[in-house]
């Protein structure tokens, strides 16, 4: 089967996607003129007792977790030698390798002063904060996606020699890239664990380092399958037989492997909630929203993935990745915001501006159109011609 990459640039420029990316590019250009002339305030609605709003709960908390398809994938097709997911692996590590570029450049917006992003790893380092684990974990894991990507932009460029140097190393780096997430997925939950009289009950417990690690791989598997399906139209035609082959086959699997690990996750939540004896908080309206997420964005995609693999029914589980994939954004907004200093009165909680919002969804948007364009002219959903045979 050929592959049309150049099928794209025949395509009309003022599409409905093209003009929307646009107007959000400069929106998003002009708030970041404003952010970085007027400061925080000018286009945030942050404050001391909300010194993290949107940009922490959804550009970082949100980002580092659905990128987690990245070793995710790798481990089940490298560690675990289900090579029948090796087509799956190259746009995994690319949509992962994006999410976490995106993450740290969307910390220069919140942190402010970029050329000193690097002073915790290289000048001051806080070897005891989490938030330095956090860090230097990213960094490590930044640099290892890259690696990971390369072989498939050394072989667009023609360079053979040196990608076939980094494939010998894809083990090494599968292996690392798990290390490394297990770390700082963990530690961005850990990261709350010193609040505990902010964070409301039912959502704090000393278990939130495991219950980020675990929704992570939930995360994972679920994003390979909702980033499967928003590409299958777009990109069908960058597919090759071997991916489009495979393609229910690892949807069938990964859903088969989300449903066991929502259960595992819905399983430790609740003996969490009843190691903290905080039954009495699910009559409150807190309660009533912890239950929404419980039941409605774990417990409910758990049993549709249980039913989609039973019957083969590619579309339920397709459902069932989308409804995690916003069960997760709807976990970290909720320990990041909406359960983060529940005791404040109504006046003085925070509500994202229009800034923080715009902000967002510039970053977003980029990641959509820097994955397109990678995607368009890199063998990502295709193998090239002259490494066909190598697995």
């Amino acid at each position: 089967m050929s592959v049309d990459t150049t099928a794209v640039e025949k395509k009309s420029l003022f599409t409905p996607f093209n003009i929307i990316a646009t107007i959000i590019l400069i929106a998003g250009a002009i708030v970041t003129v404003m952010r970085f002339t007027g400061g925080l305030g000018a286009v945030t609605n942050l404050d001391q007792n909300n010194p993290w709003g949107i940009w922490i709960g959804f550009d970082l908390m949100c980002g580092v977790a659905l990128a987690a398809g990245g070793y995710t994938t790798s481990a089940a097709c490298y560690v675990f030698g289900l090579k029948k997911y090796h087509s799956a692996v190259r746009p995994a590590i690319l949509t992962a390798f994006l999410g976490y570029a995106l993450v740290v450049f969307a910390l220069h917006y919140d942190v402010g002063q970029p050329w000193r992003l690097t002073y915790p790893l290289f000048v001051q380092n806080g070897t005891t904060s989490l938030l330095f684990e956090v860090g230097l974990c990213v960094f490590l894991y930044l640099t290892v996606l890259f690696i990971e990507f390369t072989p498939a932009l050394f072989e667009w460029l023609g360079m053979t020699k040196i990608r076939n140097i980094v494939v010998k190393l894809t083990l090494a780096l599968t292996i690392m890239g798990v290390v490394l997430s297990t770390l700082h997925q963990s530690s961005l939950g850990a990261l709350f664990t010193i609040a505990p009289s902010k964070l409301h009950p039912l959502w704090y417990s000393q278990y939130l380092p495991v219950f980020f690690f675990v929704s992570s791989i939930c995360a994972g598997l679920s994003m390979v399958i909702f980033e499967g399906t928003l590409s299958h139209k777009p990109m069908h035609h960058l597919m090759d037989e071997e991916y489009l082959n495979n393609h229910d086959g690892l949807i069938l699997g990964f859903g088969k492997a989300a449903s066991l690990v929502l259960f595992g996750y819905f399983s430790i939540k609740v003996i969490g909630l009843a190691y903290d004896n905080n039954w009495h908080y699910l009559t409150t309206g807190y309660g009533a929203w912890y239950l929404v997420e419980m039941l409605g964005f774990v417990a409910l995609p758990s049993f549709l993935y249980a039913i989609g693999v039973r019957d083969k029914n590619i579309t339920v589980i397709k459902w069932a990745a989308g409804l995690t994939v916003l069960g997760i954004i709807v976990n970290r907004f909720n320990i990041s915001m909406v359960a983060f200093n529940y005791q404040l009165p109504s006046a003085e909680r925070y509500w994202p501006s229009w800034g923080e919002i715009t902000i967002s969804l510039f970053v977003v948007t980029i990641g959509v159109l820097v994955f397109r364009f990678i995607s368009t002219r890199m063998p990502i959903f295709h193998e090239h011609p002259d490494y066909k045979e190598e697995h």
